[in-house]
């Protein structure tokens, strides 16, 4: 499984995502479901990938080869705007459906994927996507300043009460950690090392690209911290009157 978050903000963007296939309890490996596609001044794209990791691979490379999007052959260095840019990842998987769906299907393999696109290029606005298998996608908004894929559902709490689009980037990192160390506690499918991005508006290029492994010291420390920060909180709220 895999769980992938990116963080919509005014200051920028924040993605973070794990590196753990799983293949059955005997064959966990580690990929990196990352991608970048950077011209350094004029566009920064990353794009993450989560479902069977043989499609996102064919649909990555089918981006970097070049797709036909009305008629013409595109790359996400070409794209003149990330709407379509996004569109392009849509028919990316779309022409990958096309030519491993059938087979798939008939050996009863589900044809899974989903990623995150987010990115700016010269002339429009920082955009931050969620593509579906079908190839259709959707938008982070103000109201709703991030997205996820994957095992999404244990790290969403501390988003859902802390995000918002005035979020610093240094706090959006730190929120995305919490948000992975929740996940990471309650599924093992989902593992360490992580690979986080942060994107600086109107700069054009990666301000921070990293790995993180369990021996980080500042990963090791949040998490320390959040755990001991929750079992203080715990132990402050009063005790139900019912007894």
């Amino acid at each position: 499984m895999t769980y992938c978050v990116g963080l919509w903000l005014e200051e920028g963007l924040v993605m973070l995502a794990d590196t753990r296939t799983n293949a059955g309890v005997d064959h966990i490996s580690t990929y990196s479901k990352m991608y970048t596609a950077t011209v350094p001044g004029e566009r920064m794209l990353c794009l993450m990938a989560a479902g069977n990791l043989a499609i996102t691979q064919a649909v990555w490379s089918r981006l970097q080869e070049g797709v036909v999007l009305e008629g013409e052959t595109h790359t996400l260095t070409s794209v003149g705007s990330m709407f379509r840019a996004a569109q392009l990842v849509g028919a990316a998987i779309r022409s990958v459906y096309d030519h491993d769906g059938p087979m798939m299907e008939k050996q009863e393999v589900r044809f899974s994927v989903s990623l995150l696109l987010g990115g700016q290029i010269a002339g429009g606005p920082m955009k931050l996507y969620l593509v579906y298998s079908a190839g259709n996608f959707i938008e982070a908004t103000p109201e709703t300043p991030f997205l996820q894929i994957g095992e999404h559902k244990y790290g969403k709490p501390i988003l859902d009460r802390a995000v918002s689009r005035a979020t610093p980037l240094e706090d959006g990192v730190k929120l995305v950690l919490v948000s992975m160390d929740s996940t990471l506690r309650s599924n093992l499918t989902v593992g360490p090392p992580l690979d986080l991005l942060v994107y600086e508006v109107d700069s054009f290029r990666i301000r921070l690209q990293k790995r993180i492994t369990e021996e980080d010291p500042y990963f090791r420390n949040l998490r320390d911290a959040w755990s001991a920060a929750l079992r203080d909180a715990y132990r402050l709220v009063p005790a139900p009157g019912w007894f």
